[in-house]
């Protein structure tokens, strides 16, 4: 098939979306695909223009994974990877992606939006410290801040809300940080994440040698099996397709939490989806084909049915 890989874009992922791009354009190629790599930005679009089958989005962050790129592949009526805009949208936003959640009787910690820095002193006061401060609306854990007392989470609020405009003030829990990747509505094999720094920060994911991936949970049958099925319901009560990556923490109790989740997650040599495939058995070429192929046939079956 001829496929479109994006990658790039404008967001503060940009360089993580660049890694990506270039392992699944690899993939693609090594599975037999015509493959067309191009950058693109809500003011360069022209690589829509070019006749494909498929487009095969890889942008993390703004543009790429909040929905308005796939609200403009809907609109052009091209087949696509991954999510569609509503889903994308919501998944994007933290705080919405929890609403939900919250709504289908999920467990995700408590949490608060602040939007200015008057409402900061009381929303930390409710939630009460330990406490993460984060932005609604980014991945890669960027300005990402676990606050031990008030003071260090009002400042770290207050710098949230001037670099992105709002910021959630969220209940920290104690315990082991697991990731459940999802491929096809399916859980894959859940990954344990211990990491020398404060947690699972940018750097520990994409920079420096210091997270390890682990298969061997240390968790009961139950607690595995509760978190499969809370990631997949995390997923479909989105109404996600194809692939997602739902991240958790397991407290003490074994009771897991739901801390969010990624729409596109990322495809570059230390990203979890496809290592936690590649332990089920699914090598990257093999990924990437299948995820192409899905998309192509669903976009062939809404052809036929529009006809």
């Amino acid at each position: 098939m001829k496929v479109t890989v994006l990658f790039g874009g404008p967001s503060a992922e940009r360089e993580v979306s660049l890694v990506s791009g270039r392992s699944v354009i690899d993939g693609l190629k090594k599975s037999g695909h015509d493959v067309y790599p191009s950058d693109i930005s809500p003011s360069d679009l022209t690589a829509l223009n070019r006749p494909t089958d498929v487009i095969f989005p890889v942008l993390h962050g703004e543009f790429g994974e909040n929905g308005e790129l796939q609200e403009i592949l809907e609109q052009r009526g091209t087949p696509f990877v991954g999510s569609g805009s509503i889903a994308s949208r919501c998944g994007m936003h933290k705080d919405q992606a929890k609403q939900v959640w919250q709504r289908a009787g999920l467990p995700t910690a408590p949490h608060e939006v602040v939007t200015s820095i008057i409402d900061v002193p009381g929303a930390v006061q409710r939630i009460g410290a330990p406490c993460v401060i984060k932005p609604t609306d980014s991945g890669s854990s960027i300005d990402v801040y676990i606050c031990k007392n008030a003071e260090d989470a009002e400042d770290r609020a207050e710098h949230v809300i001037g670099a992105h405009g709002q910021a959630m003030i969220e209940k920290f829990i104690k315990g082991t940080e697991i990731t459940v990747g999802i491929l096809e509505e399916r859980p894959l094999s859940p990954i344990r994440i211990t990491t020398s720094r404060e947690f699972f920060d940018y750097q520990a994911k994409y920079i420096g040698n210091d997270a390890q991936h682990h298969f061997e949970l240390d968790l009961t049958e139950r607690v595995i099996a509760d978190l499969k099925e809370a990631a997949r319901m995390a997923h479909i009560t989105l109404g996600c397709r194809d692939l997602s990556r739902v991240d958790f923490i397991v407290d003490e109790k074994g009771q897991p939490w739901i801390l969010e989740i990624n729409t596109l997650p990322g495809f570059t040599p230390k990203s979890l989806l496809p290592e936690a495939a590649a332990h089920d058995g699914i090598e990257f070429p093999r990924l990437v084909d299948r995820l192409v192929c899905r998309a192509y046939t669903r976009g062939s079956r809404a052809i036929r049915a529009a006809i």
